[in-house]
């Protein structure tokens, strides 16, 4: 094991920097690797099998940290889009997949429910290798990533009964009993996961004194990972689906930047291990013989998964560049495919050699993926409009007690009252258009990515005493109200909302200073109709100030449970009442 693990990581070594710097990013480095050393290529490495069992876990810390990043109201915000999307893409490129592979296949003796199982495990997605392509990239928070992301946690989901239809076409008959001791197996290791995540485990981790001693810290975040997986394999479900739903469980919890921090560093090595593995695997002897219709099952593969995942992405989003991102990032094969293979021949609807050829298309699509969206993130998104990578500005002025994020038509209002009082302040601002305005203005402001750590480092954040945070996009300003909660203890956040959707989802973070962008200029344009229409000054002065108050008292009683739409009804008819009372009631007292 000294020695493979020597091979391992000299391998990783000298690959993916190579990979890299050729542009294809890491994982085209983990699979070339894999392929050089393994059982097909220099022999350096043969037992794939006990490597591939061990790096599995990089697959299921990869779940676990993307949990983290999802708290269960944003889960169930993104519900239509999963199952939308998911069934989307699952169905439509299992059929065709299926269809083809009948029509073209049955002189090879592929029988239909061969031809069913193999189009169902083709269709699946790898998250192995999607969620670090993209991330690498800085793509897991635009439209496409979040697309991608909804696809394979739907195909997390939907593994389980695909796995569980391989006896049923194996027999050609319908089961003569359900069985119940595996469905109450599973669902009560769910039950377990959601309890321990949600309960146990908080006291857990208060008893062993939080972060106090790293080492046993480390070793339970471990547990924790490992544990929930082995027990949702136990069950027959997913390890990485369990991971998963602890990570989200943990999502709120205090000690949820730790645990990130403790569990990235083997995430991302046995990842890399896991490309490996899919590299040694491949059956080169069998490419070989066959390299024409490798190539032509990875072609169809390739090209019937983007056609489905393109359709389907415009039809969803209407946008071409974001539905062509979408659609690139799924073509390969799945880790799932593997097993779904496995478990066919075990039970008889497939024979070895079927298998095999299905496993090489799999294999090898999976390494011609990356290198595919590489290419057209070089050379096809450019053309459709993607902006140049900036390089932002040294931040040349001394600390100041105020930073503006976003220098648009928020920032620039607080910015100018600011200069009118003599204080000074630094602005943030990305869009170089906007900045290019500005500097025609002579509106000083620094060309920056405020949701970058060291961006905020370099504007003094460390020593400012107040943090607006004016951008537009509400994903942008959640980064940079969480990255400056953590990081930054003693800054006063002020963030702008663009609803009151974004404003509890800027209440989730811990932040109480949430100005909604249109609120205040809505209530002095209420103002102004009311006396317009005949109402004292006093009156309307008195009419907007009550309804500012309740409003802003509903807005945060409603956190709780903004995601109940029945109760925010609920809660919007009371306060109109209330309202009506209270007016009412004056214009009594007026009139007495």
């Amino acid at each position: 094991m000294l020695i493979t693990l020597v091979i391992l990581l000299a391998a990783t070594v000298i690959a993916v920097p190579l990979s890299r710097r050729a542009g294809f990013g890491s994982i085209v480095g983990y699979l070339v690797a894999g392929v050089l050393i393994g059982p097909g290529g220099l022999r350096l490495v043969t037992d794939v099998g006990q490597i591939a069992d061990v790096s599995a876990l990089g697959v299921v810390m990869l779940l676990f940290l993307i949990g983290l990043e999802l708290r269960p109201h944003r889960l169930w915000v993104l519900r239509k889009t999963i199952f939308g999307l998911g069934l989307g893409q699952l169905v439509p490129s299992a059929v065709v997949l299926g269809g083809t592979i009948l029509l073209t296949g049955a002189a090879g003796g592929i029988s239909w429910t061969g031809a069913v199982l193999l189009g169902l495990g083709l269709a699946f997605s790898s998250t192995a290798i999607v969620l670090p392509m993209l991330a690498e990239r800085d793509l897991m928070s635009s439209t496409a990533g979040r697309d991608a992301f909804a696809v394979l946690l739907f195909q997390d989901m939907a593994f389980i009964p695909v796995v569980a239809l391989v006896p049923l076409l194996s027999q050609h008959a319908l089961p003569t009993h359900v069985p119940w001791l595996d469905v109450l197996r599973g669902l009560g290791a769910i039950v377990a996961i959601l309890v321990g995540g949600g309960f146990l485990v908080p006291i857990l981790f208060r008893l062993i004194g939080g972060a106090k001693t790293p080492e046993v810290f480390t070793a339970v975040a471990l547990l924790l990972v490992v544990g929930t997986a082995a027990q949702a394999d136990w069950a027959g479900l997913s390890m990485s689906l369990g991971a998963f739903m602890a990570g989200v469980l943990l999502s709120d919890s205090d000690y949820r930047h730790e645990l990130q921090a403790d569990v990235e560093p083997f995430e991302g090595l046995l990842l890399g291990f896991f490309f490996i593995s899919v590299g040694m695997a491949a059956d080169v002897p069998l490419a070989a013989r066959q390299p024409g219709v490798i190539a032509g099952g990875v072609a169809v593969l390739v090209a019937v998964k983007v056609a489905v995942a393109f359709l389907v992405g415009l039809a969803k989003r209407g946008d071409a560049k974001s539905a062509l991102r979408f659609a690139l990032a799924l073509p390969e094969g799945s880790e799932f495919s593997f097993v779904l293979f496995g478990a066919a021949v075990s039970s008889g609807a497939l024979d070895q050699a079927q298998a095999d050829s299905a496993t090489l298309v799999v294999a090898a699509s999976m390494l011609a993926a990356p290198m595919l969206f590489a290419l057209s993130e070089r050379l096809v998104m450019p053309r459709m409009g993607k902006k140049p990578v900036p390089v932002y500005e040294e931040i040349d002025d001394g600390p100041t007690p105020v930073i503006i994020c976003g220098f648009g038509r928020v920032g620039q209002v607080v910015g100018r009252i600011l200069a009118l009082r003599q204080i000074a302040f630094t602005a943030l601002e990305k869009d170089p258009v906007q900045l290019a305005v500005l500097r025609r203005f002579r509106r000083r402001a620094f060309f920056g990515d405020a949701s970058r750590l060291e961006v905020l480092r370099a504007a003094g954040a460390e020593t400012a005493r107040v943090l607006v945070v004016a951008v537009d996009d509400m994903d942008t300003t959640q980064r940079v109200v969480e990255l400056a909660k953590r990081h930054f203890p003693n800054l006063a956040i002020y963030a702008r909302a663009r609803n009151r959707r974004h404003a509890h989802l800027l209440m989730d973070i811990g932040i109480s200073g949430v100005i909604r962008e249109t609120f205040f200029s809505s209530l002095r344009l209420s103002e102004i109709v009311l006396t317009e229409l005949g109402l004292s000054d006093e009156a309307a002065r008195r009419t907007v100030q009550l309804f500012r108050e309740r409003d802003e008292l509903a807005l945060a009683e409603t956190h709780a449970y903004a995601n109940d739409e029945p109760a925010l009804i609920q809660n919007s008819e009371q306060v109109a009442a209330e309202l009506l009372g209270i007016l009412e009631a004056d214009q009594a007292q007026g009139a007495s």
